[in-house]
């Protein structure tokens, strides 16, 4: 994220004069934003539910988002969902639209701050320094 800072917000423009450096960074930012998400809907909300001896492991994971929300880890089984839809977003090139892969990096730098809150909250409530 430090990385990417000095050339927010980025626009058509700003992505098509990006150096090699800069790219490298935004690839490594939508790799790891992916990776991210996955790691915490596969294995950080299962085992938080496990730790609180919640029996969702055989649940769908729309039921663990619920329940997530209703123990007031996740600010909402929605939010969540968006954050997903947008790494897809992310994560798509858009060639022919370069306005619009500007605008989903965008809100993805954005979210990325959002799960950062998510992951120290879930620290706070368990005593870990998630940071």
């Amino acid at each position: 994220m430090a990385s990417i800072a000095p050339r927010r917000p980025l626009s058509a423009a700003t992505l098509a004069d990006l150096d090699d450096d800069a790219v490298q960074d935004i690839d490594q930012f939508v790799l790891r934003f992916g990776k991210l998400q996955d790691v915490l809907d596969t294995r950080l909300f299962p085992a938080v539910l496990d730790v609180l001896q919640e029996p969702y492991e055989d649940r769908p994971m729309l039921d663990k988002l619920n329940r997530l929300e209703k123990l007031g880890l996740l600010e909402s089984t929605e939010s969540w969902e968006k954050l997903r839809a947008l790494r897809n977003h992310v994560a798509h090139e858009y060639p022919d639209e370069p306005a619009l892969r500007a605008a989903y990096l965008n809100q993805g730098f954005d979210a990325a701050a959002r799960i950062e809150t998510i992951l120290q909250h879930i620290g706070q409530r368990f005593g870990l320094g998630l940071e």
